[in-house]
């Protein structure tokens, strides 16, 4: 056996590499948010088998996103210091073999869908189009982070439907907010790749804002914030949720911090750390129903 051959990693670790299985923040930043919408349904007591669903859903379609877009970056990857070495582009996962991956991902998750009703159903293969379609846009607008917030916050409207059998209006604010914070926080990630971008030609909100990044970016987060206050007073949240959004507006100033030199390295740790913005939401909504 050659020593290329001993180097190797098995089939099982190359995929769990290729859907993001080591690194999942991705699998965080998607939860969180659903899990508010679940918990705002469900008036603080949601349905265990709907939160099971959705907990695995989420894995699942993470997953399988991570996949497609490794397939379509594969020729863009090698080029990017942070991606060189992800499975496709190294030649250690073969492209047909990422699209069966993918397939299979796709069809767990219609499994889990199918258990609940018909209009969450009919929603999902909505969000199955915009979890697939994400990766492209990146070569035809300056915003595929805008629409990575619009695939991720698509869980909201499903999680209503799931819940209560319809997509209450008012859920519309809480998509809203979610849409927001992803461009917050990817539009950090993609400062980390900012120089690599440019020499490829691949297009990034941290491009289009330029000098004026960190100025957007905490426009955009006080936006999320105002947003949320909107939801908070729709749904009648007290102050435990409030409490909650304060601690996430105490978060946004210290990732504004981390970002002040733009150093590629903390722009990253800026990215990384937006999940604790979720944990501070989430565990105010549970303890405002839990104390009412």
């Amino acid at each position: 056996m050659s020593s290329e051959q001993t180097l190797t990693p098995p089939r099982w670790l190359l995929y769990a590499r290729l859907m993001r299985l080591d690194k999942p923040i991705g699998i965080l930043l998607l939860l969180w948010p659903t899990l508010w919408a679940l918990w705002i349904a469900g008036e603080g007591h949601p349905r265990p088998w709907v939160v099971a669903v959705f907990v695995l859903g989420v894995v699942l379609m993470r997953s399988a996103g991570c996949v497609i877009n490794d397939f379509a970056d594969r020729d863009f990857d090698r080029h990017v210091r942070r991606t060189a070495s992800r499975p496709i582009t190294a030649g250690q996962v073969s492209p047909r073999e990422a699209l069966v991956l993918f397939g299979v991902l796709s069809l767990l998750a219609l499994g889990l869908v199918l258990t609940l009703d018909r209009l969450t159903v009919q929603l999902s293969l909505v969000g199955a189009f915009l979890a697939a379609s994400y990766p492209f846009t990146k070569r035809f607008t300056h915003l595929p982070q805008a629409y990575l917030g619009v695939a991720f916050g698509w869980a909201i409207p499903m999680a209503f439907a799931a819940q209560t059998g319809e997509v209450d209006p008012r859920s519309w604010w809480l998509f809203a907010a979610v849409v927001l914070w992803a461009l917050i926080y990817d539009t950090m990630y993609a400062m980390v790749d900012r120089e690599d971008d440019l020499k490829i030609g691949v297009k990034s909100s941290a491009i289009l804002f330029g000098r004026y990044d960190r100025l957007i970016i905490g426009l955009l987060q006080l936006a999320m914030l105002a947003v949320l206050l909107v939801v908070g007073r729709l749904f009648g949240l007290g102050l435990w949720y409030h409490l909650g959004l304060a601690v996430a507006a105490g978060l946004m100033l210290y990732h504004q911090w981390l970002i002040r030199d733009r150093d590629r390295e903390r722009c990253f740790r800026a990215f990384l750390h937006n999940q604790w913005i979720g944990v501070a939401i989430f565990a105010g909504l549970v303890l405002d129903y839990a104390t009412r």
